[in-house]
């Protein structure tokens, strides 16, 4: 455990160093939030976004970006150090390699069609560029990846259960693969919608990952084991910058890698039922904006002033940090919880 904590530090240290400068960078280059004109992917954003978060202008976006890009190095780095020093490499799997595959093509491949995005909504807001991504290709693009990761799960490392506290397991067989693709595809929005107040999305998924390590840890996953503490070092150290009034925000590089590879590191563990609970502030958040859209389309009115959920707390009149703590607190709880039920599992 020394070693893994070591991680953590390690990771949070040299993400901290390099958030200041790279604050300044983006801050030159002008990649910053542009006032609210489109639709979420759900097509539930409206301008009153703006009309509680009009200082969110301004702000720089892309802070998800160098998580990835040192998560992903620090990994390597450690991964090979760890080789070369003998320490004992395990994994639930047969196959190690397929499991890292799985993994770091998941965080990579969501990142890069959310830096596609930001760029698009930053600089080219009016106009197409390259081939014009819209919700529906960037729905398409996420749905594709996330049958492929799926696809991997079930033919590369054999996944293809669910397990259920007291009913058992249910073998899902071939039928695992749209299943998973459904979760992957699921949380990446989930964490999307979620992410719209300072700190609010990345301080839920901090308590939820580490939730998910003690999980990984217990059960000897090596590659998961390294690779939760530095991811949960880079976030620790963007909420510093993040955390109201934010210095720099995620942006769609960050919610839909971060939101996607949250739902695969639940899936590799085993731990289906225990993702949607941990995750549940994730989970509310998709399911207040599903009800709302759906209650359009059918009613041809709104059950909800607004949404999402977050939105609808300040829409109430909440105060956006206590939205925040408070928000937090039921993650923590959440976190606990699935965690006790992992235990049935």
């Amino acid at each position: 455990m020394k070693v893994l904590l070591s991680i953590l530090i390690s990771s949070f240290i040299i993400n901290s160093l390099l958030f200041i400068p790279y604050i300044n960078l983006l801050y030159k280059i002008k990649f910053q939030r542009r006032r609210q004109k489109t639709k979420d992917v759900f097509g539930l954003m409206t301008p009153i976004f703006d009309k509680f978060n009009r200082k969110k202008a301004g702000v720089p976006v892309g802070g998800g970006l160098l998580i990835v890009f040192t998560t992903l190095i620090l990994f390597g780095i450690a991964f090979a150090l760890l080789y070369y020093f003998w320490y004992p490499l395990t994994s639930n799997y047969s196959s190690m390699k397929d499991e890292i595959k799985i993994l770091l093509f998941t965080f990579l491949s969501f990142a890069v069609i959310g830096l596609y995005d930001d760029i698009r909504k930053t600089f080219f807001l009016n106009k197409d560029l390259f081939f014009g991504l819209r919700l529906k290709h960037k729905l398409l693009l996420e749905t594709i990846l996330s049958f492929i990761i799926a696809f991997w799960l079930y033919l590369n490392l054999n996944v293809q259960i669910i397990n259920f506290p007291i009913i058992g397991v249910i073998d899902l067989g071939f039928f695992y693969i749209p299943f998973a693709a459904f979760v992957i595809l699921s949380f990446a929005n989930a964490f999307n919608i979620t992410d719209g107040l300072d700190g609010l999305s990345s301080g839920i998924l901090m308590i939820a990952l580490l939730a998910f390590w003690y999980i990984s840890a217990s059960i000897l996953d090596t590659p998961l084991s390294i690779f939760i503490p530095l991811w949960i070092g880079g976030i620790v150290a963007f909420l510093y910058f993040n955390v109201y009034p934010a210095r720099i925000i995620l942006g769609d590089v960050g919610a839909l890698s971060f939101g996607a590879t949250f739902a695969v590191i639940g899936l590799l563990l085993g731990k289906t039922f225990s993702l949607v609970i941990i995750g549940g502030i994730f989970v509310l958040e998709a399911l207040f904006s599903l009800l709302q859209l759906g209650w359009k389309r059918f009613f041809k009115k709104k059950l909800f002033k607004v949404a999402p959920f977050h939105l609808y707390l300040q829409y109430k009149g909440w105060e956006e940090p206590k939205i925040v703590t408070r928000l937090w607190l039921a993650a923590l709880m959440m976190a606990v919880f699935g965690l006790w039920l992992s235990q049935f599992t």
